[in-house]
């Protein structure tokens, strides 16, 4: 990730925030034939998160209090090497391409705004229980709300039998690096005009640099 420090994302509770919005991470591994990536649904274990860590990106060891639950449908853990070393997981927020002509006259240098988090942590492998166990809260979480919500726990035999081929995993994030390049280089009108220019299509984007320019925002 390019360091632009003027970018750099330090507080854990908005890399939280981040991930919470925007769960479909990718997981990349560095095994001996090369790197391999696949894709998969994120949920914070806040229960599961060391009590009393600091809030920064520190890079000491358990010290971001960011954890993980996950799964990788199978052969793909081993594919990974799930659990023999670190992985990097990559959390892609809104994002989208900013016009020199959303600037005024004369720019000619486009952008790309975006808010992007890289974590870094060596999986622990969830036996069959404590995986059946994260996958009826992935479940839970993504259900509520929603009319007809479904459970797991509705047919247990069958979807205990499902669950076996999946692995379940539990990250605890050692460091992190996120980046919110949102045009904070740029004047308030200039930002009030982007945003206007990215409601229409692009609302999260537009609501994020909101958040990050007030009072320039509405």
């Amino acid at each position: 990730m390019l360091r632009s420090e003027h970018y750099r994302l330090h507080d854990a509770g908005e890399v939280k925030r981040l991930i919470a919005r925007h769960p479909w991470a990718t997981f990349v591994s560095g095994i001996a034939t090369g790197l391999v990536a696949s894709h998969y649904p994120v949920l914070l274990d806040d229960r599961d998160a060391p009590v009393g860590t600091p809030a920064e990106d520190t890079g000491t060891p358990g010290g971001t209090g960011i954890v993980l639950l996950s799964h990788f449908g199978r052969p793909d853990d081993v594919t990974h090497e799930l659990g023999q070393h670190e992985v990097l997981v990559i959390v892609q927020g809104p994002h989208d391409y900013v016009s020199p002509s959303w600037y005024g006259p004369g720019e000619l240098v486009p952008t790309w705004n975006h808010v992007t988090a890289h974590l870094w942590g060596v999986p622990e492998l969830l036996d069959d229980e404590e995986n059946y166990g994260a996958l009826c809260r992935l479940t839970e979480h993504f259900e509520q709300g929603r009319e007809g919500g479904r459970d797991l726990r509705e047919d247990e035999v069958a979807t205990r039998r499902a669950a076996k081929s999946t692995r379940g995993l539990r990250l605890r994030v050692t460091r992190f690096e996120a980046r919110v390049k949102l045009s904070q280089n740029k004047s308030p009108e200039v930002v009030r005009s982007i945003i206007d220019h990215l409601e229409p299509g692009n609302p999260p984007l537009a609501a994020e640099m909101c958040a990050v320019h007030r009072p320039a925002g509405r």
